[in-house]
This record gives structure tokens, sequence and C-alpha cells, in this order.
């Protein structure tokens, strides 16, 4: 008994290592890494935002998302809605594993990655009703759920607008 406890133990301390191998690797890359919060972008053309048109992302799943203090990047879920481009964000406030709304509310400047190009934007928690609503129907048509839309989860969902930005 003592002998499979060990190599159990062996075996969940060599994965506890791994994922801090991977989360310290990831945090110097250029972007996010799988799951995980990468370092700033390095690498791709800039593009201009401004007067774009967004909808080029509404069949996208994720895309790479950057903000500019603290700069670290992650992959998230984009929505399209009427020429405007939606990050959604749920649970923003389980701070133990995402701090970056908060971080968005505080600086929301940010540049989002998508196919090797980058843009500047800020992001912008919006509280519209109907655009909550449009990001909401295009969550449910993207990735087959989304949360109801009767206001009860407001706090567990946040719904951030992305505008265009000048990259200085």
């Amino acid at each position: 008994m003592k002998g499979l406890f060990r190599v159990l133990a062996g075996i969940v301390g060599a994965l506890l290592l791994l994922m801090l191998a991977i989360v310290v690797f990831a945090r110097f890359h250029d972007g996010p890494v799988a799951a995980f919060a990468g370092g700033p972008f390095e690498t791709g053309e800039w593009a201009e935002a401004k007067g774009l048109d967004w909808s080029f992302v509404k069949d996208m799943q994720t895309i790479e998302f950057q903000l500019l203090d603290p700069a670290r990047s992650r992959t998230v879920w984009i929505t399209y809605h009427d020429g405007k481009a939606f990050i959604p964000c749920g649970v923003p406030n389980f701070r133990l594993w995402k701090q970056w709304p908060n971080e968005a509310l505080a600086d929301g400047r940010a540049v989002l990655r998508i196919n090797g190009q980058r843009y500047a934007v800020d992001v912008v928690k919006t509280d519209d009703a109907a655009e909550r609503a449009a990001v909401f129907s295009e969550l449910a048509r993207k990735y087959g759920s989304a949360p109801p839309d009767d206001g009860s989860l407001d706090d567990l969902v946040w719904v951030f607008r992305i505008e265009p930005r000048d990259r200085g």
C-alpha cells in the first residue's frame, strides 16, 4: 500500500512541477500558451482598428488578447454584433484564476492578435442591455450555451466592447 501511495504522490508531484514549468514558460512567451496566460505580444504586423468592420471575427472561436498594464496575454472568446466586437467574461470576480477583467476596468488599453495581425484597442465594460442581449445570443449560436438574459447573472458575466485606439 505504501508503494502505491508513493507512486501516486510521485505522479501528482511530477504533474504539479510540469504545470509550474508551463506557467513560468508562458509568462515569458510571445502570447498565451494554450489555457495559460502568456507574456506581451512581440510578433504580428500592426493593423488599423479604426473604422474596421469586425465581421471577420463572427465565426472565430477564440483570439489572443493582451492588456497593456499588466502586460499579460490570454486566449479569449469573441463575439460580433452590428459592426462591433465583444469579449465576454464569465465569473469575472474569481480573482484566484481570473484577474484580467478587473485589471481591464482599471486600464482598458489592450492589444488583440488575430490571424497574425495586432490591433490597438480599448476594452470597455458595457452594461447596455441591448448589447448584452446580442452578445448572449451570439454566445448561444457560437458556443452552444449562453447565460439567461434576465439580469440575474450581471455580476457573473461581464461583456467588454472593443473600441479602436491609437497605438501610442
